[in-house]
């Protein structure tokens, strides 16, 4: 009777495995043969493959065509607002949880209270104003800018937490063979937080990767546009050409995949970090 239940059990939690796989995987499936159809096949049946009667390779260069450059403003964009925005909250997190000075708790809550401000969309007019002072409009560097900034306040959060568990006698050590702040954080925080900055820098990753509010309002010539605009452009005026959509779609998620495929395992164990104790 226990062996019975033990194979319920078992087979039981497999099933759930399947289902949570195939529930994810399944508009994977269904953009890659979507992007070998013309609309007619698609609305014949947008799920089978079977409908496909000739593959139309013509919706990936398409795709390609449109995308590509996009792809390239985004990758530079993301990368150096993620480095921006670790290094300033690396920065603020270390001082945070090293050191006591008057207004230390004030200052930290201050930055918490933040999170609780509304979005871009709120502030879109404001920071508008702001970057069309700065002459920033039409620019990757704005992009950089408020991407680097906007995720300043979770990653201050995480850090100050993580680096405050660490050992303080390896902060000490440290001073006593001579080692300056900057030497602590090289040597000290950063290769005790790798993890935990991985799976930040993957987050802060996608959020700029994903952003399209403020880049489809400040950005005016076509080859500075990121990927979501990118996108936008596949998406006809009068007929929507599902095939060519789901191509741009199906490219746009290629380097998302790659990095995520590369980095998953710092991923999980950043996210594990300081579970369990002992």
């Amino acid at each position: 009777m226990p062996q019975k239940t033990s194979i319920a059990r078992e087979t039981i939690k497999h099933s759930l495995i399947w289902f949570v796989l195939a529930f994810a995987f399944f508009p994977f499936y269904l953009m890659f043969v979507i992007s070998f159809k013309n609309n007619d096949q698609f609305n014949q049946n947008p799920f089978s493959p079977d409908a496909i009667t000739t593959w139309q390779w013509a919706n990936w260069a398409k795709g390609w065509n449109t995308v590509y450059g996009a792809i390239a403003n985004s990758v530079v964009v993301s990368m150096f607002a993620v480095v921006l925005c670790l290094v300033a909250a690396v920065l603020a997190s270390y001082v945070l949880a090293r050191y006591r000075f008057p207004g230390r708790t004030l200052v930290y809550y201050g930055l918490i209270a933040t999170m609780f401000l509304p979005g871009t969309p709120a502030t879109l007019i404001t920071l508008f104003k702001l970057l069309q002072n700065l002459d920033l409009i039409n620019s990757l560097a704005a992009l950089v800018l408020v991407g680097a900034t906007g995720g300043q306040v979770v990653c201050v959060f995480i850090l100050r937490q993580f680096i405050e568990d660490i050992p303080k006698e390896l902060f000490e050590a440290a001073q006593i063979d001579g080692a300056g702040h900057l030497k602590q954080i090289w040597h000290v925080v950063l290769p005790m937080s790798g993890s935990v900055l991985t799976t930040l820098a993957i987050m802060q990753f996608i959020g700029n990767w994903n952003n399209l509010m403020l880049p489809l309002i400040i950005m005016k010539d076509p080859e500075k546009f990121t990927i979501p605009v990118g996108l936008m452009l596949l998406d006809g005026e009068y007929v929507k050409q599902w095939g060519e959509l789901m191509a741009g779609y199906a490219i746009s998620s290629i380097p998302l995949v790659v990095l995520f495929l590369f980095t998953m395992k710092f991923f999980v164990k950043g996210l594990t970090a300081g579970a369990v104790k002992g």
